[in-house]
């Protein structure tokens, strides 16, 4: 009983509040400033000029160019795209992964950072702690391959 009560009161204060709220709209227009008037020299919309599209012609898109495999790859390593590589531009490539061996930042790697990341990998990858990799705990230090599909499928 004290639902179907608490029920209805709850319904007649929904209401109560959006009567409320639909009133304060209408006298929010009913003193709304009047529309600007048309300008004079504007001309009306029936008179504004039509065109038919079917006789309009864009412009031709332009076309992908077909890259080879070695062509996509030349063009990963020439970052200012002057068809040539230098020997900065080669090795830019190669930096991410060698700043992350270079552990002490000197821009040197000495055998123990090498061997640190390596030794690293090889306790990630050794799941039972025995001190071996079996075939199924080696698998996993393979490196990622990219499958060449991006992320996005628009």
């Amino acid at each position: 009983m004290n639902r179907i009560i608490l029920g209805m009161f709850f319904g007649f204060l929904l209401a109560t509040v959006g009567l409320y709220w639909w009133q304060g709209r209408a006298e929010v227009e009913l003193y709304a400033p009047p529309l600007p008037e048309p300008e004079e020299d504007a001309p009306a919309p029936e008179q504004l000029p039509l065109t038919d599209p079917g006789e309009m012609l864009g412009p031709v898109p332009p076309e992908a160019s077909e890259l080879t495999r070695e062509q996509r790859r030349f063009c990963r390593y020439d970052r200012n795209r002057d068809w040539r590589i230098t020997r900065n531009e080669m090795l830019s490539t190669r930096s991410e992964g060698f700043r992350r061996l270079d552990a002490d930042g000197n821009n040197l790697l000495t055998f123990e950072e090498w061997s640190v990341t390596t030794a690293d990998k090889f306790d990630d990858a050794d799941f039972d702690g025995d001190g071996k990799l079996t075939l199924k705990e080696f698998a996993t230090t393979a490196p990622k391959r990219s499958t060449g599909r991006s992320a996005c499928r628009c």
